[in-house]
This record gives structure tokens, C-alpha cells and sequence, in this order.
């Protein structure tokens, strides 16, 4: 408390203290006056402070503005719990008095908040609604916890709300700046990336309103969800919620006569289908993606599914979603950036104004990472083996982490990113913006801004993913090296950008036709030359070769071998149905040879697979 307003010696009521330090604390002897009558008029009609709180808002608003301006001193001072509403209306200068309170916390915390990136009025604007807070929970802001912060933050914003008729960009702006300060001092609770109010809504229906309707169907629903966030994550529960929001919805809609789940029939599922292939897709652009409407119809039948193994009683004979109700989905080949634009593209990035948005382009562009992944990145996700820098990526998509070579170029600009950063914040996320999360549009930005100055259209972030993998598998990278660089859990993730042109084949291929060419020009007929032939075109033609344990066997398929049986014999030997063919050839081409050993080989190997399949 400053000395200003304390009890001073020889004063025995603390009211008193505080009522002769507002008096004194007037500049000349005209303020001291207007001062003196003020506290007059105020203990006349309010006695003190406790009177003061006890009195109606009405009449409190009602005192003339001298009289308001010492009450929000006395109620500073005396660290007086005062009601929302009237913080709100009373437009008193309670920063100015907060400050008077706390001159210390108001310095460090002005350091602090410039220290993220706030500048001096962004900084005073947060401030005021601090002090505003600290007044409604009756607290020092030094002594704010996370949980009287948060209660007393909702109370002044909805008393905002409340008497302007909504909020305006000059609470919400502070606010959300103010909450990641205070996160970082330890007196707030964990900031989001994205503001809360300018969330994207579902307009699905809630729960509450199903259970108004449907008691059992919403309450089945609930166990179901309860049970799903114990080994999922939120985010995958979160999806399947509005799933299962959207059928409810529905059902209610168009099928009052079913209340809970056992009720939901195949015709239930069919409109359901109907209704979601024809809703707005992104921006309401166009439609749903096949791959969102089968992300769908997923959540439903392995919804069915479970609970009608998991014996729930509100559950139905047979599920009414089949695998035929997902639409087979467009496997197109990833978009990537060809040699020429990838190289624009880059030095474009080179020269953006912004620190963060060079750095989340290198390190997607020289990482291959998924944008989740990035966003995840830890203070400590650098790592030195050896003499080389790595970098350790988050447990993300397929729910492991790997190690990625550093390139030198984002480990610098990693350094850098590092060496700026606040080391006061209480998070350990590499990558923050005002001591928040970077939202993922930030990267979406990012990247865009990119594409556009190197003038190639619209790119997005996974397309720098695709980009590094071409450009990877093009340059004789084998398919196992780019796996494990991306993450992918199986060859058939990777083998996609196999499917991509090969420059090295394309190449070859141009060379050998043009030789070709020349035999067709030519009047004789003539052999090409084995010299001329590509190690491309070589594969394609030994492809029949077969692997054995330590080297190949390139046997031609029309030379006989004494040993044909060697490896059917073996006990390691395993095949299936959709080699019977082959087996019926080689069990024919025994017989018509008079092989009987061979014959009776492969006479057992296909009296098998008749009866087992294997």
C-alpha cells in the first residue's frame, strides 16, 4: 500500500487513513477542497466502506462523480470485492488507483508484456481491464491465482456484454493479449490459439436439447463418448461428438417416433447419408469431400459396432451402417512443387519481412513435418548426435515422434528464434506469438504470403510435405530413407509419391525412344545395342528375378532348373489361393515332363489350398 494512504501515526480508524491520504493526495488547495468534500459526502451517505458495498448500484451511481471517484479509491485500497456491473458502469479511473496500489507490479508487468510483443498502448489497454478484474475479485493483481483471474475475467466480460449488448473489439483484443500474459506470470490458466469468439461454430444441435427429446438415445450416446476419451484424444472425440450430434439431430427432425438408439433403423442411415452429401462444404464453396463424409460414416459403424459388442441395452440387432456406405474416394497424386517453382517459392520466403514466417517455412521445407507436428515442437526438440543436429519431432498423426536431420539453414534460424524468445514464459513450446500457440492458420499465412510473391498460385502447407518427397525419390533417395523421414508407419504411405514421373525413368526413356527411332527410320531391320539400355529399363526387364536369402536367382522362366521344388519343400515355405494358378502350371508342366517328384509337390501344395486357402 503506498504511504500515501495508510493509517499515518496517531490515526486510529484505517478508514480514516485512507480518507485523509485521498484528501492529501490533491496537487493544490483547490483540489484538496473538491477532495475533502467528497469524502464528506461520502461518509454522509454511506458512513464507510462496508456501507459503501451494501448499498444498491442504483443509488451508488447516483452519488455525484466526486463522490464515485473516492469510492473506487476507498474500494482500491481497502482491496473491496465490488460487484461487476458496477466496475462496468461506473467508468472510474480504476487502473490509475490500482496502479497507486501496486506500482511495482505494474512495472514488472509492463516489461513482461513488452517483452512478448505488446506495444506501450496495447500494454495500457490491458492494464485497465486488469485492474478492472483485480477489483471484482477483491484481490491484489500480485495475488491473483488462475482460478479467481478466469471467475472475475468471465464476470467483467459478461458484465460488458450486458450493458453494451455485445462486445466489442475493445474488450476482446485486450483480453485475449491479457490472458497470455498472465498464463505466463503464473496467474492464468492455459491460453488457447485461437480467440474463443471468433470460433468457427457447428450450429449442430446439443445434447441438452436431445435430452429434452431422446433421453435414452442422448444418454447411451454419452456413455459411449465417456468411454472413447479414455483412450482417445480430444480432438478425435471431439469429431465423433459432432458426428453423432448431426444423426441425433436428424432423427429428431425427421423421425420423432425414434428416442433412442436401438430405434435407429436402416432408413435412418440412408437420409442421414442424403442430408450430409448435401451440405456446404469449405466456405460453403461446395459440397462435403468424400473423405469427410466417409470420416462419417466411420464414426457411425464403428459406433454400432461397439456398442453392440460392448452389450449396451439401448443398442440394435445388427448395425444399420455397412462398409458399402463409405464413398470410395479420388487417390490423386499429392500436389507438389516442380523444380522451378519450389526454387521461387523459396527465395520468396528468404525475403519475408517477418522472423516467424521464414522460420515455419524452412523448417516445413526442410523437414518434410506435418504442420501439427511443427506447432508441437518442444524448447528442447533440437538434439546433437554426434556431430550432427537433429530434430526430434512431436508425438503427432500415427501417434509416434522420429528424429530429423537439421539442416544448417533452419538450425540457425531455430538459434536465432530461441535466442529472442522470452525465457521467462511459463510454456515450453518453441513456437509462440505473443505467449500463445501459434494457430494454424498462422502457418497457412505464412506460406501463402510465400506463393504469392513468387506468383504461383495457392499452396498450402502439407504441399511442401509432398514437395521434399518428390524431390527426394528424384534424386535417387531410396523409399525406406524418405519413410522414415516422414514417419510413415508402412511402405504403402510412401510408395504414393513412387507412383509420382521419375525424372531419372523420363529421362531414360526419351533417350532409348530416340534410338528406337532411328531403327524405325531406317530401311533394314537392326537390333538396339544391349549398351543402349537404361538401368530404368534393365529393372523393368529382370523384374522376374526372384529374391533369395543371400543374392537373386535370374533364372529365365523358359530354362528348366533341377531344383525347382527346393523352396516349396522348405518349411518356411508359405503361399495362397491367388498363386493357384501359377502351382497348377508348374503341377502340369510336371506331369507333361514325366517329373513325378515335381508332381506330386505340387499336387500336395494345391490339395492344401483347397482346403485351407493357405
Amino acid at each position: 500500500m503506498s504511504p500515501a494512504v495508510g493509517t499515518g501515526p496517531g490515526v486510529a480508524d484505517p478508514f480514516e487513513g485512507i480518507v485523509a491520504g485521498y484528501q492529501h493526495a490533491g496537487k493544490n488547495g483547490a483540489a484538496f477542497k473538491e477532495r475533502r468534500l467528497a469524502t464528506v459526502h461520502y461518509q454522509r451517505l454511506f458512513a464507510d466502506v462496508t456501507g459503501w458495498r451494501a448499498a444498491p448500484i442504483t443509488d451508488r451511481l447516483a452519488a455525484a462523480e466526486p463522490v464515485r471517484a473516492f469510492a473506487s479509491w476507498a474500494a482500491v485500497m481497502t482491496t473491496t470485492a465490488v460487484d461487476a456491473g458496477y466496475v462496468v458502469a461506473s467508468r472510474s479511473k480504476w487502473g490509475k488507483h490500482v496502479a497507486a496500489r501496486e506500482p511495482a507490479t505494474k512495472a514488472e508487468f509492463y516489461v513482461q508484456a513488452a517483452s512478448l510483443g505488446f506495444d506501450h498502448l496495447e500494454i495500457d489497454k490491458m492494464w485497465s481491464k486488469l485492474s478492472q478484474i483485480s477489483v471484482i475479485a477483491g484481490t491484489p493483481v500480485a495475488a491473483l491465482g488462475a482460478g479467481s483471474y478466469a471467475a472475475a475475467r468471465d464476470s467483467f466480460r459478461a458484465a460488458v456484454i450486458a450493458a453494451r449488448g455485445h462486445a466489442p473489439k475493445t474488450l476482446n483484443t485486450p483480453l485475449f493479449g491479457l490472458d497470455a500474459v498472465m498464463f505466463h506470470r503464473g496467474q492464468g490458466p492455459t491460453p488457447v490459439p485461437r480467440k474463443p469468439w471468433a470460433a468457427r461454430s457447428t450450429h449442430e444441435i446439443q445434447w441438452e436439447q436431445v435430452h429434452a427429446v431422446a433421453p435414452v438415445l442422448a444418454g447411451t450416446v454419452a456413455r459411449y463418448l465417456d468411454q472413447l476419451a479414455v483412450s482417445l484424444r480430444p480432438s478425435s472425440v471431439a469429431a465423433i461428438d459432432i458426428t453423432l450430434r448431426q444423426l441425433a439431430g436428424w432423427v429428431i427432425a425427421h423421425r420423432p417416433d425414434v428416442t433412442c438408439v436401438a430405434g435407429i433403423d436402416r432408413a435412418c442411415i440412408e437420409g442421414y447419408k442424403a442430408a450430409i452429401a448435401a451440405r456446404p462444404g469449405y466456405r460453403g464453396i461446395t459440397t462435403l469431400s468424400k473423405t469427410t463424409i466417409g470420416m462419417r460414416v466411420g464414426h457411425l459403424r464403428a459406433f454400432f459396432e461397439r456398442i453392440i459388442e460392448w452389450g449396451y441395452p439401448d443398442a440394435p440387432a445388427r448395425p444399420p451402417v455397412f462398409t458399402t456406405d463409405r464413398p470410395i474416394k479420388d487417390r490423386p497424386l499429392p500436389k507438389f512443387l516442380d523444380d522451378a517453382a519450389a526454387a521461387a517459392f523459396m527465395a520468396a520466403a528468404r525475403n519475408l519481412p517477418e522472423p516467424l514466417d521464414r522460420l515455419l517455412i524452412e523448417i516445413l521445407a526442410r523437414t518434410g513435418m506435418r504442420k501439427g507436428e511443427l506447432l508441437g515442437l518442444r524448447l528442447d526438440a533440437v538434439v546433437q548426435i554426434g556431430s550432427a543436429f537433429w530434430l526430434r519431432t512431436p508425438v503427432g498423426k500415427l501417434h509416434t515422434d522420429r528424429y530429423v536431420p537439421l539442416h544448417p539453414t533452419v538450425k540457425d534460424l531455430l538459434d536465432d528464434w530461441i535466442a529472442a524468445r522470452p525465457d521467462w514464459q511459463a510454456s515450453d513450446l518453441m513456437l509462440t506469438s505473443r505467449g500463445r500457440p501459434i494457430p494454424p492458420s498462422r502457418v497457412d499465412q505464412a506460406v501463402q504470403r510465400a506463393a504469392t510473391i513468387a506468383g504461383i498460385g495457392h499452396v498450402h502447407p502439407h504441399q511442401l510435405r509432398h514437395t521434399l518427397a518428390t524431390q527426394a525419390i528424384n534424386r535417387g533417395m531410396s523409399l525406406e530413407a524418405i519413410a522414415a523421414l516422414l514417419g510413415h508407419q508402412t511402405m504403402t504411405m510412401t510408395m504414393v509419391y513412387a507412383r509420382i514421373a521419375d525424372r531419372v525413368v523420363a529421362e531414360e526413356y526419351f533417350n532409348v525412344t530416340a534410338k528406337v527411332q532411328t531403327l524405325y527410320d531406317q530401311s533394314e531391320p537392326a537390333r538396339l545395342p544391349a549398351t543402349e539400355e537404361g538401368n530404368a529399363m534393365r529393372h523393368l526387364r529382370t523384374e522376374h528375378q526372384r529374391l533369395l536369402g543371400n543374392g537373386y536367382c535370374v533364372r529365365p522362366a523358359q530354362v528348366d532348373c533341377h531344383y525347382d521344388i527346393i523352396c516349396e519343400g522348405c518349411t518356411f515355405f508359405q503361399t495362397t489361393i491367388e498363386f493357384r494358378p501359377t502351382l497348377q502350371a508348374q503341377h502340369d508342366d510336371a506331369c507333361k515332363k514325366g517329373q513325378a517328384a515335381r508332381q506330386a509337390a505340387f499336387q500336395t501344395l494345391l490339395d492344401r489350398l483347397d482346403d485351407t486357402g493357405t
